[in-house]
């Protein structure tokens, strides 16, 4: 393994060698004149984006298939040992701190040595939100809910306090926050959203919503807002069982508003296990639609920029609306071939049988290389490593 490493890091070393020669962004001289008879340099858009495209073929020469799609998953681990085997064995790309993880991980910069363990950077994530979800209020305190703290304080005020948690995070060695919730609703404080939603109106939770976003961008840590295309009016809880959304129709001026102008905040997108009538086939939740994945893109579903940024899945692992319907390996492969680009879940056990899964939907075509590169190309530029020309 130590020698299969060094060779990935010295693959990727010349193919970033390579690209770094150069200034594409720099216009030619303007004293420098074609010889006659000769075409004339190429203007600098071009050259942009073909040594972009130079870049990134460069970059993706470093993997094999199986290690591209490894790149999309993003696993829970219980601690230290769980955590630097599968980042060694398999090199995800991410793994997931939950509830259930000893947080002598973070607490004792474990963390270092399975970032160590990894041939690309390891993304490190969480679902810190506050309030009742809140996987770190031993190690960074704890603050009230997202509807309380948009009833008791100004955005710019929360910003300060995201602020300093993000950064409290980033000390710890998270690298990626799955928050803020974007979520619109006006449910009981504990229902399955409820509290965890800035507020009842769109432009206050797209206020809260973000200026969490920014503090975590300020913070040095990714934003995951979620839950897309919308989960605050949903019939149930997506952990025991199906929900269904209000149709599409009515989301456009509710559910969907904060998304819309949130999506280009530099923030990814977490999508939601929910059925929503005039969106997706019925039984076939957001999270592994391809009819949802396309909103998202191209946004003119919903009035909204295309996006182009990754697209996670919410926990396809150990929810109800999900593994009542297939098994994890069908599930990762389902939300990949929809469109997303980074399956998320809560254990380490089953990824060698994902992967099988995955390559196999490659070599049938089911699952397009084309769109595995360009998933990896969107974590990588996520994780702020994509490289430039």
């Amino acid at each position: 393994m130590r020698n299969v490493r060094g060779i990935v890091l010295a693959v990727m070393a010349v193919g970033l060698t390579a690209c770094s020669s150069g200034s594409p962004t720099s216009a030619p001289s303007s004293s420098t004149t074609a010889a006659p008879g000769t075409k004339p340099a190429p203007t600098t858009a071009t050259t942009t984006t073909k040594s972009q495209a130079d870049c990134d073929a460069g970059y993706l020469a470093q993997f094999t298939t199986r290690q591209k799609l490894a790149q999309l998953l993003t696993v829970g681990v219980t601690g230290t040992a769980d955590a630097e085997n599968v980042v060694r064995t398999s090199q995800v790309g991410g793994i997931f701190i939950g509830s259930w993880t000893d947080q002598a991980l973070l607490a004792d910069h474990q963390i270092d040595q399975v970032k160590g363990a990894a041939t690309v950077p390891l993304m490190v994530t969480i679902d810190e939100e506050g309030g009742r979800v809140s996987r770190l209020k031993n190690l960074i305190g704890a603050v009230p809910p997202a509807r309380t703290i948009a009833q008791t304080m100004s955005a710019d005020d929360f910003y300060s306090q995201s602020l300093t948690r993000g950064k409290a995070m980033k000390d710890l060695g998270i690298t990626v926050d799955l928050a803020p919730d974007a979520d619109v609703s006006d449910e009981a404080a504990d229902s399955v959203i409820g509290d965890r939603s800035f507020s009842s109106d769109p432009n206050v939770v797209t206020s809260f919503a973000g200026a969490f976003i920014r503090a975590m961008h300020d913070a040095g840590l990714g934003a995951v807002m979620k839950h897309f295309p919308g989960h605050g009016h949903g019939s149930g809880d997506s952990h025991t069982g199906a929900v269904h959304t209000p149709p599409l129709a009515q989301l456009q001026n509710n559910d969907l508003v904060p998304f819309r102008n949130l999506i280009g905040s530099g923030a990814a997108v977490m999508v939601g296990h929910l059925d929503v009538p005039g969106l997706t086939t019925p039984n076939v939740p957001a999270s592994i639609s391809p009819q949802a994945m396309a909103l998202l893109r191209n946004g003119s579903g919903y009035d909204a920029k295309p996006f182009d940024g990754p697209i996670f899945t919410d926990d396809l692992g150990g929810m109800a609306a999900i593994t009542n319907r297939m098994n994890i390996e069908d599930a990762v492969a389902a939300a990949l071939e929809a469109g997303a680009d980074n399956a998320l879940w809560t254990s380490s056990s089953a990824v060698p049988q994902v992967l099988d899964k995955l390559e196999q939907e490659v070599s049938s075509g089911r699952l397009p290389l084309a769109q595995v590169n360009a998933s990896v190309l969107r974590m990588v530029k996520f994780k702020g490593i994509t490289p430039h020309c």
